[in-house]
């Protein structure tokens, strides 16, 4: 479970603070499917870089399963965020220099150390129907590839929850549906998933949806 307790991050614009988000509150249970959406500007990506434990936050509290995470050093947080959380960015970064199936490896390799990584890679490469793809190179790959791949990439570490940020902007209508059937199908073999979006049509494939509008969280879709 994911509990985010009064998690609030300021800016300051011109000597007065700018509340980015602002006393958020939200219970994430273990195998839910939550979205939240909101306008460019409302807050939403950056409580997802919080709670992915990329972004500080200047107040409250980040527990998954009994860890506040806010609370550790950086060398702990990254270790428990790699350990813990799967992080899907909204501009897909893969190494161009490294085939995809060595690009899928790398969360595996620099933290786990010990197993067959490649073994995992290409289970996931199969799960996910682009085991073809294991020895290309990401400029080779569509819009819709390099998510799925950068999907896979996550779940290497076996996260307990996976974060997404915009995982379908800028894809084609079939392309979008491609990344939401994957992230339902995975969502249904447990693990909880979260996403920050602005695109109303996914919101089918969710259990859960939340608006932020100026930095306030709120429950349903309200846009």
């Amino acid at each position: 479970m994911l509990e985010i307790k009064n998690i609030s991050k300021a800016y300051n614009r011109q000597g007065k603070d700018f509340f980015a988000v602002k006393d958020v509150n939200l219970n994430i249970l273990d195998g839910d499917f939550v979205h939240i959406i909101g306008r460019s500007g409302s807050g939403k990506s950056t409580l997802l870089n919080i709670v992915a434990g990329l972004l500080s936050a200047d107040k409250g509290t980040l527990l998954l399963d009994e860890t506040n995470y806010l609370e550790l050093n950086d060398e702990e947080k990254s270790k428990f965020r790699n350990k813990n959380i799967g992080f899907i960015p909204q501009s897909p970064a893969l190494l161009g220099y490294l085939n995809i199936l060595e690009n899928i490896r790398l969360p595996y390799d620099m933290y786990e150390k010990d197993g067959d990584s490649e073994g995992k890679a290409r289970y996931f490469l199969n799960e996910l129907g682009l085991e073809h793809l294991a020895k290309s190179y990401p400029k080779e790959l569509s819009g819709g590839e390099l998510r799925r791949i950068i999907i896979a990439r996550a779940l290497m570490t076996d996260p307990k929850i996976l974060i997404a940020d915009e995982p379908t902007s800028d894809l084609d209508i079939e392309a979008t549906k491609e990344v939401m059937d994957l992230l339902k199908k995975i969502n249904e073999k447990g693990t909880t998933i979260l996403i920050v979006t602005h695109e109303l049509d996914t919101l089918k494939y969710g259990k859960k949806v939340y608006t932020m509008s100026e930095g306030v969280l709120t429950e349903g879709r309200n846009l």
